[in-house]
């Protein structure tokens, strides 16, 4: 019964292969011994768990410091018991979890083995729930590389010698359950490398809380105690979302949307979010409200771009269960939820994916592969199956656990090929050379058709910067299976156009109607984003040329030209009241500029410009169906003006929409239409209550049986300078 010298300085270095084999209760030689190690107590009973008696005394094992072992009576059978101990000034009882059967069956050890767990989070990180009749916290973490993980935490004076795990046969994971740990304690991973070399204490991968940074612990966070209450939409969000519906998104990065100046200029929680800015998107008519990554990360001016915790909803701002009341706040309100999420990429922080086990187990091991240059990251090993699973089992863990609604992918780009931002030599090419990276454009595949495939009504977003095909493509047809791609080329060619002098635009014209040649191709989002307001590029209202009333005048025309041209609708915060500075995302956006007429009228034309889009089928039924457009104007370069008409689906009145992109007003401008009737001006961004100068077409005009270009029906309009109008038509 007794444990070799080696065996005894393993267990209290804390280099035991596999202390569940000599620790807890055994029976050996025909008779039961218990074994602790306890290096906080001297001395320690075995207790009845009913009624308290003693069953019997530890005894301390000579020259082992910490190390107790007793023997049961004999007459004693299906033995349950708990721990009596004392440090000689305090005495407590806890239960011993070396005497628990493993949490995890065979089922996960399979699923894990081969990649496929979809519900990897219940089986791995930090789960609170009963096992054995008692209430606790089962740890589980893949390390398949490490000789030794132990938990840690305030509960063990973060002493990695208590709470060593159990190793699972061949799936690297290694487990333990904690009686009596539940929400809120703090904790981390301790980890022996291969050769029993100390590592740095990791974060949980799968934790679904953490300290407020800089302090780097998970913190354990019950899953199963929200009451949810968004079952209709639910149900209902699969229509509001697809492809024949307006798609309205406010991006915002919940840092800096508000800040209470009086209290230290602290931002916004998830509850004074889930009241204050869902009543605004409310007001201004969006559909979707956007967060920049919300997953714990560790440096606030990556933005959560670079995040380290992926399952854990940012402590910023508030707990897991906060962030939940915010989705369920969006969806009373009848508004969808998207977050940005980062699979591309991960930071070198030591407590966090970098090197987990000793080794690149999350990463490739090669720089060549495993390095983005541009943001000092690691890349993901796409083709290792655990880390696929991880990756998965994340995208779907934010809409089932969370509800969210939609995942805007970050950086796509930058995984679709091993020559991003790369120079020769400095990546490895695919195993039929080239450039692809074919693994992970497997995942995408895979990702896409996981989520659609088990959330319902959910929708996925690329943001995807090259001419990459058929991104929006179904999988089974050589797609990558996104729901929607931001439309890049477009949002670049635009706003270069209406950067420049309108005395130089005619030799632009082409910017804004190339978009055209392949607007059908993708279902694709218009986005201006929180990257076209940063790093000097200035404000939307302080790219804008010409004086003071003309900027505005030019900005109210883009947004009409962007609100009218096929394609969801993207807008970063501040963007929708001429915000002047650039965003910074230590600072609140200045919404004291909403005391100025420039500034609340540019606010009413985007809420305007909302209703409009949300009420008239013609401007979102065929967003992505050619059919759905029609140029009446797309040759007059030398005026910069373009006009082009909308279709619905049967019934829907088609809409004409025209923009003057010059400072002069254009009398009598003569347009082509496909048909007669009368044409109302349902929308001027001219209009004085948007801070114009109220020039237009005194709410109508009707078509004249005067063929121009290729239509035998034409309007005669006034074209405000520098601006965008619609007119839905009414056949008479």
């Amino acid at each position: 019964m007794t444990l070799t010298e080696e065996e005894v300085q393993q267990l209290i270095s804390g280099q035991h292969a596999d202390p569940f084999a000599v620790l807890g209760l055994h029976e050996e030689e025909g008779k039961q011994v218990i074994r602790v190690f306890r290096p906080d107590a001297t001395s320690v009973h075995a207790v009845d768990k009913v009624d308290g008696s003693e069953i019997c005394s530890l005894s301390k094992i000579p020259n082992a410091p910490g190390l107790f072992v007793g023997t049961p009576p004999s007459t004693l059978s299906n033995l349950s018991y708990d721990l009596r101990m004392s440090d000689g000034k305090n005495t407590w009882v806890d239960k011993d979890p070396y005497n628990f059967e493993p949490v995890l069956g065979e089922l996960d050890e399979y699923l894990i083995s081969e990649g496929s767990h979809s519900d990897l989070w219940r089986a791995l990180g930090a789960n609170v729930l009963d096992h054995q009749g008692y209430p606790g916290t089962h740890f589980a973490v893949w390390a398949p590389n490490a000789r030794r993980v132990s938990v840690v935490g305030d509960f063990n004076g973060w002493d990695g010698r208590r709470h060593v795990m159990r190793k699972r046969g061949h799936t690297g994971v290694w487990e333990i359950f904690l009686p009596d740990l539940g929400e809120g304690a703090v904790y981390k991973f301790e980890l022996l490398d291969r050769n029993g070399h100390l590592l740095p204490q990791k974060a949980d991968p799968f934790g679904f809380g953490a300290e407020h940074p800089p302090r780097t612990a998970s913190v354990i966070r019950c899953l199963d105690q929200f009451v949810w209450r968004d079952a209709a939409w639910i149900a209902e969000r699969g229509t509001r979302q697809h492809i024949n519906q307006p798609i309205a998104i406010y991006e915002v990065h919940l840092g800096s949307w508000r800040r209470v100046i009086e209290q230290d200029n602290r931002p916004l929680s998830y509850l004074e979010h889930a009241q204050e800015l869902v009543d605004y998107i409310v007001d201004m008519g969006f559909t979707h409200l956007e967060l920049l990554p919300i997953s714990e990360f560790p440096f606030d001016g990556s933005w959560g771009y670079q995040p380290v915790g992926l399952y854990a909803p940012t402590v910023r701002f508030g707990t897991l269960d906060e962030f939940r009341q915010l989705v369920a706040a969006c969806h009373a309100a009848e508004i969808g939820l998207i977050i940005d999420w980062v699979p591309a990429h991960f930071p070198t922080d030591s407590h966090g994916l970098s090197q987990f086990d000793g080794t690149a187990l999350y990463e490739h091991q090669d720089r060549r592969e495993g390095f983005h240059p541009d943001w000092n990251t690691l890349v993901y090993n796409y083709g290792r199956r655990e880390v696929l699973n991880f990756l998965i089992a994340n995208a779907l863990y934010w809409m089932t656990e969370h509800h969210v609604d939609g995942l805007r992918v970050d950086a796509v780009a930058s995984m679709l090929y091993r020559d991003y931002s790369r120079k020769a030599g400095e990546w490895i090419p695919n195993k039929d050379g080239g450039r692809e990276n074919l693994e992970a454009i497997s995942f995408l595949g895979q990702l896409n058709s996981a989520t659609y495939g088990k959330t319902m009504g959910t929708m996925m977003i690329a943001e995807e910067s090259t001419a990459f095909p058929s991104v929006t493509g179904r999988v089974d047809q050589g797609g990558l299976g996104f729901g929607y791609k931001w439309n890049m080329g477009w949002m670049n060619d635009t706003l270069s156009f209406i950067q420049k002098d309108p005395v130089h635009r005619t030799y632009h014209y082409n910017q804004m109607t190339f978009g055209l040649h392949y607007a059908f191709s993708e279902n694709f989002i218009l986005p201006i984003s929180h990257d076209e307001v940063v790093h000097g590029k200035g404000s939307m209202i302080t790219k804008m040329p010409g004086d003071s009333a003309e900027k505005y005048a030019n900005l109210r025309a883009y947004y009409g030209f962007m609100w009218g041209h096929p394609g969801k609708k993207l807008l970063f915060m501040g963007c929708e009241f001429a915000q002047i500075s650039e965003w910074v995302h230590e600072l609140s956006l200045d919404w004291h500029l909403l005391d100025d007429n420039r500034h609340r009228g540019v606010q009413t034309l985007v809420r305007d410009l909302n209703r409009l889009y949300r009420t008239t089928p013609s401007l979102h039924q065929r967003d992505s169906d050619a059919t759905g457009f029609l140029w009446v104007e797309n040759e007059a370069a030398d005026e910069s003006i373009l006009a082009w008409i909308r279709y619905g689906n049967y019934g829907s009145s088609p809409v004409l929409v025209v923009c003057n992109f010059t400072p002069v007003p254009r009398e009598n401008w003569r347009v082509g239409v496909p048909i007669s009737g009368e044409w109302t001006e349902i929308l001027n961004t001219d209009a004085a209550v948007y801070g114009g100068a109220n020039l237009g077409n005194s709410g109508r005009v009707d078509s004249e049986p005067v063929s121009h270009k290729q239509f035998e029906y034409s309007l005669r309009l006034t074209l405000p300078p520098l601006s965008a109008l619609f007119f839905e038509q009414r056949q008479s």
